[in-house]
């Protein structure tokens, strides 16, 4: 089994984000990177399928050569090699046409991404790429076995869980549930040492022209103050909530 997973250099949650040139670009300084969460989850499973069946685990990533300190941090966890796909991450079909010439090249049967990266949340490039190599595709996955070329999940859905199968080849977006918190891996010392050593290949991307361009960056409303009215003011509450939140 040759699992490709597909990995997000993504800001850190508690970093402080910030834009430049008039709101149209991202502001990078003091701006810590770390894998895409979603991405690690579906890391450590691929992991497992190492471990307990001898599948090859390859990382990839597209973006410009700051992205390969996460691809080492992937490597360090126990990833076999590394791509780094050598152009900007312009916007999910852009990313995707890329992924999928990579699995192409190196005929992975297996794809592994997380449901969605937590900078711009767009939930597509998964999907986009099952749909251009016409492969089987399963979306919010919290579960995952493989028997040879057979496959077994669950994924959630509202109200509850499906289960399903299929078979290889496949491209698996996941959440957590396909493993917890707990047992995601930090990088030891040995595995950042070896991962000094493995491989990670540069390749160029593929001719294609970005469908969309940003045009500015707008941050969310400042939340206003909370209003404390008194139990027994009944009345205040009622025209708060009718003059001013709206809601009644």
């Amino acid at each position: 089994m040759k699992i490709l997973v597909c990995i997000s250099h993504v800001p850190d949650t508690t970093s402080k984000i910030n834009f430049k040139d008039n709101n149209t670009n991202f502001d990078n300084n003091g701006v810590q990177y770390v894998i895409n969460p979603y991405d690690e989850f579906m890391l450590t499973r691929a992991m497992w399928f190492k471990e307990k069946q001898g599948a090859s685990v390859t990382v990839v990533n597209v973006g410009n050569a700051s992205t390969e300190a996460t691809l080492r941090k992937a490597l360090a966890i126990g990833a076999d090699d590394a791509i780094r796909v050598n152009t900007e991450a312009t916007d999910g079909f852009y990313v995707a046409k890329q992924l999928a010439e990579v699995v192409k090249k190196g005929d992975y049967n297996l794809i592994l991404a997380g449901k969605e990266s937590i900078d711009y949340n767009g939930g597509m490039v998964p999907g986009m790429i099952a749909s251009l190599l016409d492969y089987n595709f399963i979306n919010a996955c919290i579960g995952i076995e493989v028997n040879e070329n057979d496959a077994t999940l669950s994924r959630e859905i509202d109200g509850g869980k499906e289960n399903l199968s299929t078979q290889l080849p496949l491209v698996i977006a996941g959440q957590k549930g396909v493993v917890e918190e707990a047992d995601l891996r930090i990088p030891n010392m040995r595995g950042i040492m070896m991962a000094r050593k493995k491989p990670l290949q540069v390749v160029e991307p593929v001719d294609f022209e970005a469908t969309t361009t940003t045009v500015n960056y707008e941050k969310p409303e400042a939340k206003s103050a909370c209003k404390l009215v008194d139990a027994d003011n009944v009345e205040e509450l009622i025209n708060l909530l009718h003059n001013e939140a709206k809601v009644i």
